[in-house]
């Protein structure tokens, strides 16, 4: 309570204010009596101290000492008892307490100081009782609104009603938990986090700060402790740490949300696990059938029929090297925040983790090139957020589209292989689209034997080296199957007559004993053309 409220206590009746009116207002938790002479060093913060200035009848220079000494404690007053050792305050002592504005009560002789104490402290004590009997009204009140499951809007719906002002709820990056209309004050905190700014809030009380733009915003907060982390409650305006009522109530909101968001992480713990072990058991293949994958998608919102993209996001070695528990606490940070800017997406995006990896699968509504921007876009901001708050770099390979549910392992194999090629490529935090690969590729990813082998075992019969005409056919059949099979063109690039391209592949057909018209042989032959250019190469 402050200090002018105090001495409206009849035990003050008498009571002359001499100096330091404009300390009135300060905060007053307890009313001491002391005459001792070393009284400086058993000062108190918010300590209101009456005495007789037995010690200092004749000592001015220790009573003055004794105001700046309250005045750098933070006490909240000095009164004195005159007409009994001191017959008036000194002027030079009211001088200084005007000067430092610490309020200076002249208390009249026929007032005991022992009734002073007593009767302050239990005003005091009364004061207390009643705020602390409406904290755990206050608390028994917000409990029962989560026990009928209203949950946390409700509670901070209830703080903006008693404060009159916007109230929210910001994770430990100081972003709102879900999506607000004020977007200009909570860029402005992440541009400046952005920026390199940090802001070194108290973990036990509320914190206020300005920030300056166009409109001057004050925001308050208070923390709300949750298991290894900070949340915080926001209050878009001041509260005085007077307003004792407003603060007591708005820290009961805290501790019930705190617990609220302690088992919502359980439980989102233990969906995550879930859905993650789904997710692992689905690439590896260990559902037999289509209809056990579809039917477990279910469980976690992923629909048959339904076109995906897969993003694979990982870190570079350097910031993997971490203890294992830093690194999942870091971790599970991470994709909470990839979480919350998923959620704001414009198409669903699914989560995941793997193999020390962040999956995102997206649901395609139309072409991927009408989602291509938006969805790099997103990756982009993951990014910034990651390297601002966590100083760490991640990367994403994307996928082709898979056309169904069943498809997803493919898409993830091919994000992976292009983050792998982006790795390969010495890049830092990029996003590398997935390529596919050309025939030659695939065919250096075969080992070199067996390549020999599917070669030799196509064109044994165009062994025979005294047979001269055997390497003129298959350089027929090789023009012939590039022009894809047309005798014209074939013809026009061999410089002969089209009745002779036809001879020489009837030749080709007599040799290898099958038809150029079956589309396996000309596959079969077309690969053998290639993987000779390969060992030849």
């Amino acid at each position: 309570m402050k200090l002018s409220e105090l001495m409206n206590l009849p035990i003050f009746s008498g009571t002359r204010l001499v100096a330091g009116a404009q300390g009135l207002n300060r905060e007053v938790n307890t009313v001491n009596m002391m005459d001792a002479p070393d009284i400086i060093h058993f000062l108190k913060q918010n300590e209101l101290l009456v005495t007789t200035a037995f010690h200092f009848k004749e000592d001015l220079t220790s009573l003055l000492a004794l105001i700046e000494a309250m005045v750098k404690q933070n006490c909240s007053g000095l009164g004195i008892k005159t007409k009994r050792f001191l017959q008036e305050i000194p002027m030079e002592a009211i001088n200084l307490a005007n000067k430092l504005n610490l309020p200076l009560l002249e208390l009249p002789i026929e007032t005991s100081l022992g009734d002073i104490v007593n009767k302050s402290l239990s005003f005091i004590l009364d004061i207390r009782t009643n705020e602390l009997h409406q904290a755990m009204e206050i608390h028994q009140q917000f409990t029962d609104q989560i026990m009928n499951g209203k949950g946390i809007q409700e509670i901070i719906d209830n703080v903006s009603s008693l404060t009159q002002l916007p109230v929210y709820l910001l994770n430990d990056h100081l972003m709102p938990t879900s999506t607000i209309d004020h977007s200009t004050l909570f860029s402005q905190l992440e541009s400046l986090l952005y920026k390199g700014f940090s802001f070194h809030l108290s973990t036990k009380s509320l914190s206020t700060f300005t920030l300056i733009g166009e409109k001057h915003q004050t925001v308050t907060l208070f923390p709300v402790y949750t298991h290894k982390q900070y949340h915080y409650l926001c209050i878009l305006g001041f509260i005085p740490l007077t307003d004792r009522t407003t603060i007591l109530t708005i820290k009961q909101a805290s501790n019930v949300i705190a617990f609220e968001l302690m088992k919502e992480n359980a439980l989102k713990q233990n969906k995550k696990r879930i859905q993650n072990e789904f997710f692992t058991n689905f690439v590896n293949g260990t559902f037999s059938t289509s209809d056990e994958i579809i039917s477990r998608g279910k469980e976690f919102g992923l629909k048959s029929g339904q076109r995906y993209l897969c993003a694979v996001g990982e870190f570079s070695e350097e910031d993997k090297k971490h203890s294992y528990l830093q690194y999942q606490t870091e971790t599970d940070f991470i994709y909470d925040t990839i979480e919350f800017l998923a959620q704001n997406n414009e198409a669903k995006v699914h989560l995941f983790t793997m193999d020390q990896t962040f999956i995102l699968l997206l649901e395609l509504r139309s072409g991927w090139k009408d989602i291509e921007q938006p969805f790099i876009s997103l990756l982009k901001r993951i990014q910034m957020k990651v390297s601002a708050h966590y100083q760490k770099d991640l990367s994403f390979g994307i996928s082709m589209y898979a056309e169904e549910l069943t498809n997803v392992t493919v898409s993830y194999k091919e994000a992976k292989d292009a983050l792998y090629h982006g790795n390969m490529s010495g890049k830092k935090q990029f996003i590398e689209l997935y390529q596919p690969k050309k025939v030659p590729e695939i065919l250096r990813m075969i080992p070199y034997e067996q390549l020999k082998k599917f070669y030799d075992d196509t064109f044994q019969s165009f062994t025979d080296d005294t047979k001269k005409d055997h390497q003129v056919l298959l350089h027929t059949l090789s023009v012939f199957l590039e022009t894809h099979c047309q005798l014209s063109e074939t013809a026009k690039r061999l410089y002969v007559h089209r009745n002779t391209v036809i001879y020489r592949l009837e030749k080709c057909e007599e040799i290898i004993g099958r038809s150029l018209k079956e589309p396996d042989e000309t596959l079969r032959l077309r690969l053998a053309f290639r993987i000779k250019a390969l060992i030849q190469g």
